[in-house]
Formats: C-alpha cells, structure tokens, sequence
C-alpha cells in the first residue's frame, strides 16, 4: 500500500520535475520527502526570470499539495511589514494568480503591524490585503489579546499567555 507521503512525493516530482531542485533550496524539508538525491542546476539568468520560476514553482507546488488533502491547506504569514519585495510578489502570485489553484482548499492568513511598518513596504502589504479582509487589533491590552487567543485556540489563557505577550 502507497502512503500519503509517497503519493504527494510521486505527485510532486512529476509536475516539478528537475526544476524541484529550486524549491529545495528555499524549503530544505522537500528534498527529505522527494526522496533521491535532486541533480543541482545552474542557470546563467538574471534574477527576475529566477524569481519568477520559483513563484510558478511556489504555485505548482500549492497546487499539488492542496489537491491530495481533502483538509485545507494553510498558509500563515508572521511579520509582513518585513517582507522584501520578492517575498510580496510570491504570495501575491500564490493568491491572486488566475489557474487551479484558487478552486482549491487553500487559506492564506498574513499579519503585519503596522507601527513597525517601513513605509515602502506599508503599500506592498496592503496589496495582499486589496483580495482579502483586513482584520485591525489595536488598543487591545494584554488581557483581551490573551483571552482572544485562548478562545481561538481552545487552551487555557496560562498556555496561551506567551503569544499574546
């Protein structure tokens, strides 16, 4: 019997083929389940052709494992306000990109404060923010945030203390 495992890593080897190589390098943990060992290619490109294969690379990826789960696939973003522009593009791309992937059971949660926001990046943050609901939690003191967060996550406000701080 195949697991699931070897089904994805079948899957993905398949619609990523030797370009897999790439994802690997910015997700370590693939090539552990792609299994055998990934040639290692050079391309001899600038930088915008490289940055755009590993965005349609980012997507196939999206793709493949949002179609062998039947449970959504989440994608949670920490501190956006310190995205480079590079990192915006891609999950601009994994969002707003007309194909398969936006009839699929992804979930796509991104957060950014705005205090720390750099201003150059305060407009590339509310680009993602354009194709989605803007949630605003502020003048919230400790309490309520814990309280929030221990409903949410259903545990007890001593366990969830530590993230809302």
């Amino acid at each position: 019997m195949v697991s699931t495992k070897e089904k994805v890593a079948f899957q993905l080897r398949s619609v990523l083929g030797k370009e897999a190589y790439h994802l690997t390098k910015i997700i370590p943990n693939l090539a552990t389940i792609l299994g055998s060992a990934l040639p290692v290619l050079s391309h001899s490109e600038d930088c915008i052709n490289a940055q755009k294969r590993v965005q349609y690379l980012l997507c196939q990826f999206v793709e493949v494992i949002s179609s062998s789960s039947s449970a959504p696939i989440t994608l949670f973003l920490d501190d956006l306000q310190w995205a480079d522009a590079a990192s915006i593009a891609a999950v601009n791309q994994l969002l707003f990109a007309s194909g398969p992937l936006s009839h699929r059971n992804f979930f796509f949660l991104g957060c950014a404060r705005e205090k720390d926001s750099a201003t150059k990046w305060s407009n590339a943050v509310d680009i993602l923010v354009a194709g989605g609901i803007r949630v605003k939690l502020d003048c919230k003191d400790e309490h309520t945030l814990n309280t929030m967060v221990s409903e949410t996550l259903c545990l007890s406000p001593r366990l969830t203390r530590p993230l809302s701080n």
